[in-house]
């Protein structure tokens, strides 16, 4: 039977995964990806970055993520498939486009287990340190990275991430629900507390709300970690391969999930503001005055609530900053290991990294996941510097998502949408406008290195595609924009004004050249990104080529595990 005569019935299908998550695994499976080590350090690097204007940062950035969440919401709930968003643009622009997307989706996944075990170690240095008997330094706050006792300690950390994914989803579910009940419910504790040692003259400090200028307020969304915060809401995405009645409850856990992260993020940062004690503050340098030994500064809401006199919580804080990074890292783990095998569906990594247990854990994409998680310990060896990579290769995924979605409206006008993204026609094209512009504001000095990270990822598909015969064709001409949207945003960032600490100046240390003034440069990225957009619309795959795709993974002919199921799904 032709796949186009049957478009509103045929979907990808995984092999191997069973469906054991309900809509509340759903959406705590996201949950805990967005309450993570970013709750623990957000407010503090926002404000130092953009002084109390931080408030607009993370209201700003909840607005573009918001965006995103639905166009994600729209496309789980079309196609619900273990990687998603390592899928989506495979089935919309072929496998050019879907290998890169797909690279971008694995490595933001493969790097945030390392982020959350740094904050781990920066915290947890509170409790081996002159406080305790133990008298180890896992953490040097001077020079804010990671010592070789911490080091060791974050190898057994996402050992324990690996260990405890080889559950069963049934009893990893259960896990990880008690640990997000626990990630959301001291975040409020958190804030309640804090709204009580309010001081309204701290939205001054500094001199004004907005002593370092508006380009601060976008420099911090990446720089300060403010948009790693947000990055998660799309795990229900990735396990839509083993969520029950998926076209229903994966887009009310994606849309549920990221609307309850922006109410307590940014009640987080206007607590934050207002309770550090304002002698804190006061002097001209502001929020940049605070001394790196302080403690706010070392384990800031832990820091802020025993100034603050509630020594009880900053306790139960120091505990949960254990609890929060420990949940985040163990859902990127489980995450990484399917878009992993998502890769393997579209034969982009070998077939073995869709080889799964007799759990359904997809054993050898977990396994590689956890090693190659240990190579990025290495060369970011901080909780800060780590994060503007992730920040960037998570918009460079996430730009994929609006593309996708407006090639799927033109292709598949038919299709079954159980949510449907009001606005499509123009929130697309925004949603990809503000991935554009978040890699622009994350720096050059990121970008660059991003840009070696896709190098390498090319060259290591590249060379298993090479050599494997039953590769899907590739779609050369759905690809063309895509070399030139990578290539013109390094471009522009290069001669942009943002650095990886944030907006070049004189002094600051920084490989962009600043030539384009600030305003020109957020609107030469918009109206390059409209460009790439109405390109890659109009060259995508013809419905018949896009339905091919799909129907190849709703039963690859030539993998005996998909023919197996198959059949024991018809019998």
């Amino acid at each position: 039977m032709a796949a186009e005569s049957v478009a509103t019935e045929i979907r990808p299908a995984d092999v191997g995964l069973k469906r054991e998550m309900g809509l509340i695994g759903a959406m705590w499976a996201s949950e805990t990806s967005l309450i993570g080590s970013g709750w623990l350090f957000g407010s503090l690097y926002a404000v130092q970055v953009a002084g109390s204007a931080a408030l607009l940062a993370w209201v700003f950035a909840g607005i573009i993520v918001v965006v995103l969440a639905l166009v994600h919401a729209e496309l789980g709930g079309m196609y619900p498939v273990a990687g998603g968003t390592a899928r989506f643009p495979h089935f919309a622009f072929g496998s050019i486009a879907g290998a890169s997307f797909g690279f971008f989706s694995w490595l933001q996944a493969v790097c945030v287990a390392p982020i959350e075990c740094f904050a781990v170690m920066q915290y947890g240095q509170y409790w081996f340190g002159p406080h305790s008997i133990w008298q180890i330094t896992i953490y040097n706050a001077t020079t804010k990275v990671t010592t070789g006792t911490g080091f060791i300690f974050t190898i057994i950390l996402m050992a324990i991430f690996t260990a405890i994914n080889f559950l069963a989803m049934r009893l990893f579910n259960k896990v990880n629900a008690a640990i997000t009940w626990w990630k959301v419910a001291i975040p409020v504790l958190a804030i309640i507390l804090l709204f009580t040692k309010f001081h309204t003259s701290n939205f001054t400090a500094g001199g004004s709300f907005m002593p370092y200028g508006l380009q601060s307020v976008f420099s911090a969304m990446p720089v300060a970690g403010v948009v790693f915060a947000y990055l998660g809401f799309e795990q229900a995405d990735q396990l839509a391969g083993e969520i029950k009645d998926p076209q229903r409850n994966l887009p009310r856990a994606v849309i549920g999930a990221i609307a309850i992260a922006v109410v307590i993020y940014c009640l987080l940062q206007l607590v934050f503001i207002g309770a550090v004690p304002h002698s804190e503050v006061a002097s001209s340098k502001g929020w940049m005055g605070l001394a790196a030994t302080n403690p706010i500064v070392i384990g800031p809401f832990a820091g802020l609530t025993a100034v603050a006199g509630f020594v009880w919580v900053a306790n139960i804080l120091r505990a949960d900053a254990f609890i929060s990074p420990f949940g985040t890292g163990l859902m990127y783990q489980t995450s990484t290991s399917r878009v992993g095998y998502g890769l393997a569906r579209n034969r982009y990594y070998p077939p073995i990294f869709r080889w799964t247990d007799k759990n359904g854990v997809p054993w050898f994409s977990l396994l590689t996941a956890f090693l190659l998680g240990l190579v990025f310990l290495l060369p970011f060896p901080s909780w800060k510097t780590l994060v503007g990579l992730v920040t960037s290769a998570s918009v460079l995924m996430y730009a994929g998502a609006p593309l996708s979605l407006s090639a799927f409206r033109k292709q598949v006008p038919d299709a079954d949408r159980p949510y449907r993204m009001p606005w499509a026609v123009w929130l697309s094209p925004l949603a990809f406008v503000f991935a554009c512009e978040i890699i622009y504001w994350s720096g050059f000095d990121t970008v660059w290195k991003l840009g070696i990270c896709v190098v390498v990822g090319y060259i290591l598909i590249g060379s298993w595609m090479a050599f494997d015969k039953k590769r899907p064709p590739l779609d050369w001409k759905s690809a063309q924009w895509l070399p030139i949207f990578l290539i013109g945003m390094g471009i522009i960032s290069w001669q942009g004004r943002y650095c990886s600490s944030g907006p070049a100046g004189p002094g600051a240390s920084c490989s962009a050249t600043n030539r384009i003034p600030f305003w020109y440069d957020m609107g030469v990225v918009a109206v390059f990104a409209l460009i790439i957009f109405f390109w890659a619309q109009a060259v995508r795959l013809p419905r018949k080529d896009m339905l091919d795709l799909v129907e190849r993974q709703s039963l690859d002919e030539h993998d005996p595990d998909a023919a197996a199921a198959e059949a024991a799904a018809a019998g």
